[in-house]
């Protein structure tokens, strides 16, 4: 597996890690959890089974997390996620990760409860605030490039058509 594809994998498995532990306790949960298990599945019902448990796990898991040890809960999961996509994709060969790559990719675009809006090669388009920070001497990194930082033309519409707010880009002054 090439560099760069290998790169757009970890990417990829990175954002479904990330997507699992968002959609656990919201409303989207259930069908959600049915989607990644289904992937999972590979069209095998014994495979799904499984996944279902281990997303049941995951929610319960996250569910029963005390106060101080929310974020360190969330980051377990969801590197335990990225792992078990990761592993899949890396077990496929040729076309057959490739379609499950198409999949898992239309799988976290479709993931509304989330903010994970659509997921490309090395690359997650997020809708709505982000939150990246490190405890106890860890790190967190958000890159980003192309980057435009300004006020939107005027006239711009926010979220359900409210005017936009000049002085904070992407919020409804309504």
């Amino acid at each position: 597996m090439g560099w760069v594809l290998a790169e757009a994998l970890t990417a990829l498995a990175a954002a479904g890690g990330t997507a699992v532990v968002q959609a656990a306790g919201t409303d989207a949960w259930a069908g959600f959890r049915a989607r990644v298990a289904k992937w999972f599945s590979r069209g095998d019902t014994g495979r799904e089974q499984v996944a279902l448990e281990r997303l049941d796990r995951a929610a319960a898991a996250l569910e029963a997390t005390g106060p101080g040890e929310v974020e360190r809960v969330r980051a377990g999961q969801e590197a335990s996620w990225q792992t078990l996509f990761e592993l899949l994709l890396e077990g496929l060969d040729g076309e057959e990760q490739q379609r499950a790559a198409d999949e898992l990719r239309d799988l976290l675009a479709g993931f509304v409860g989330g903010r994970a809006a659509a997921v490309g090669p090395a690359a997650v388009a997020v809708a709505g605030d982000i939150d990246i920070h490190a405890e106890t001497g860890g790190a967190a990194a958000w890159q980003m490039g192309n980057v435009q930082i300004g006020h939107p033309p005027s006239g711009s519409v926010g979220p359900a058509g409210a005017p936009a707010d000049p002085h904070q880009p992407g919020r409804s002054s309504g």
